[in-house]
């Protein structure tokens, strides 16, 4: 990974909570100059306070890159604090929720590139994706530099239209959420038919896990490595066609009510 236009322009960052710190230490890990990076946080983490970065002082006149990592609810009143980059020469890269680029190009001119990006929790831990998606404006060099610094926390992948973003957030912005559920319901589950809780949870959490590293391992599909474990007339067999019957359909309603939920907020914003 290579750092050294941004390490010698300067990135800026618009807010550090928890994915804007995933972010920073997975750039921190692979080269950005701390010295380098500057941060507008009103309240930093004490590990922020000790990254090195540049914390309350005056901002590079012409930065790279320019990281949106505040929630929605104060975008109004904290996205000023970017115009003097907006002339067309820094990169916006937003990981705020809910939030569409045209909202970024009437606050900061339609000359500012920006690019918008959807990672998920698993970015704290660098096995995240991000979805990305730029403003008419942005060129594939753009799009290279975002896929730079976004894939330090994990898989890139590039969308079509923005209008693909609230799916995005429906599937894998919101997903971790629904696997932890799932976690839990395996775990009560377990209990349910006599394991002790501590031994259920420790189960599902590391059959969800294994399961997941197996298929993304890539050798074979999802469906063909449930095949693979499903004997004809056995245990698996019994609890997939309790779950077959349920699951697609609950899911389908779940993917689609998170979706419909991001659509609303995006027009709320």
């Amino acid at each position: 990974m290579n750092f050294d236009d941004v390490n010698s322009r300067g990135l800026v960052i618009l807010g550090c909570g928890k994915m804007g710190s995933a972010m920073l230490a997975g750039w921190l890990d692979r080269g950005l100059d701390p010295g380098a990076t500057w941060v507008l946080d009103p309240f930093p983490s004490s590990w922020l306070l000790e990254t090195g970065v540049r914390l309350g002082e005056p901002l590079p006149t012409d930065p790279a890159v320019a990281i949106i990592a505040v929630k929605p609810q104060i975008m109004e009143e904290a996205l000023p604090a970017l115009l003097p980059f907006s002339g067309g020469q820094t990169l916006f890269i937003s990981v705020a929720a809910g939030t569409r680029i045209a909202r970024y190009t009437e606050a900061l001119g339609p000359s500012a590139p920006v690019i918008r990006a959807m990672p998920n929790t698993p970015a704290a831990i660098g096995q995240g994706i991000t979805a990305l998606i730029g403003s008419p404006g942005v060129g594939d060099a753009e799009m290279s530099l975002a896929e730079l610094l976004l894939g330090a926390v994990g898989k890139t992948v590039r969308l079509d239209n923005e209008a693909q973003m609230d799916a995005v957030t429906g599937l894998s912005g919101s997903g971790p959420a629904y696997v932890f559920h799932l976690i839990e319901c395996l775990a009560a589950a377990g209990q349910a038919q006599g394991l002790q809780p501590e031994l259920a949870m420790d189960l599902a959490i590391s059959t969800v896990a294994g399961a997941g590293a197996l298929a993304r391992d890539g050798a074979q599909s999802p469906e063909q490595l449930r095949i693979n474990v499903t004997s004809p007339n056995g245990t698996t067999q019994a609890g997939l066609d309790v779950l077959m019957s349920q699951l697609p359909d609950l899911v389908r309603a779940t993917v689609r009510a998170a979706t419909d939920r991001s659509k609303e907020l995006s027009n709320d914003g």
